[in-house]
């Protein structure tokens, strides 16, 4: 059974930092990217970023590059995302997903999803 469990959200305030965890169980996790999305509320699910399988190649959606950070520790099949300098607009629950098929990259499908942990941030 595939699981995705994220961690590590709550209410912080500006210019806070957050560190979420995503820890998967029933995949194939080294070999396959993954990533984080965010639905902010009232709107759509949404790219935030993304790790290829070893951990050498991220993406990041240019409203974070700079403050957010992906990571992952393949031994204990865990992807993390550092959040600094949090701001008001980054509220949302954040979801972290495995690509569907590995060693996919540049036309990687995300399909297995967390249930979400909520960052909210006041000002």
């Amino acid at each position: 059974q595939v699981q995705l469990v994220e961690s590590g959200g709550g209410l912080v305030q500006a210019g806070d930092s957050l560190r979420l965890s995503c820890a998967v169980s029933g995949l194939t996790f080294s070999s396959r990217a993954m990533g984080w999305f965010l639905r902010a509320p009232g709107k759509e699910r949404e790219f935030v970023a993304a790790i290829s399988w070893g951990g050498g190649t991220a993406e990041y959606a240019d409203s974070v590059r700079g403050r957010l950070t992906i990571s992952r520790d393949n031994a204990k099949k865990t992807v993390y995302l550092q959040m600094n300098s949090l701001k008001p607009e980054d509220t949302a629950v954040y979801y972290c997903a495995g690509a569907l098929a590995t060693f996919k990259w540049t036309d990687r499908v995300f399909g297995h999803w967390g249930q979400g942990t909520q960052v909210t941030v006041s000002s």
